[in-house]
């Protein structure tokens, strides 16, 4: 069976399912091109026992990840992540975005951040994965998003912290400085 990259890190304080910290970090590591299409993930048993807990929860998981088809589970192979081909039309993905996108303006409006900061951040953030995914930076599509005041970057910052403890399953310093 070929050996996985894949390390697991839960988060026992932070109230959200051990379950579903696993499902975002597999979802993470697929985004940010940290696994590959095809790439095996770690056996259920050895990632319960590295983690202390049932693996049930872990089986848990993956139900969960090919559910979605993030993986698939080969009989006698293990899990591996699937090539990207989503099963929605691209009305059903734009759909699901609109309404992400819509939580996070939400979440900006209360904590009283303004557009260019949600701008600078989106775009911050789009430069990162594609930075983890090609090894190298892009240029900013946004130049705005380069004009950020310090109290800008504070709220960004503030956004971040506050996502990442609302339980996203993201480690924190994907988010921060």
């Amino acid at each position: 069976m070929p050996e996985s990259a894949m390390i697991f890190h839960i988060d026992y304080k932070s109230g959200r399912p051990f379950y579903l910290q696993l499902v975002d970090q597999v979802r993470y590591a697929g985004a940010s091109g940290a696994l590959r299409p095809k790439d095996p993930l770690p056996p259920i048993r050895s990632v319960a026992k590295q983690l202390r807990i049932n693996r049930n929860t872990v089986a848990k998981a993956y139900a969960e990840l090919e559910a979605l088809s993030i993986i698939q589970t080969i009989i006698g192979a293990g899990c591996f992540l699937r090539e990207y081909d989503s099963p929605l039309t691209p009305q059903a993905r734009r759909k699901l975005l609109i309404a992400k996108i819509d939580e996070a303006v939400v979440t900006a409006h209360q904590m009283q951040a303004d557009h260019g900061v949600l701008r600078a951040l989106l775009d911050e953030r789009i430069q990162f994965f594609e930075t983890k995914k090609t090894g190298r930076k892009k240029p900013a599509a946004n130049p705005r998003a380069s004009t950020a005041t310090a109290s800008d970057s504070a709220a960004a910052n503030a956004m971040a912290a506050a996502t990442d403890a609302a339980g996203s399953g993201i480690p924190s310093e994907v988010y921060l400085d």
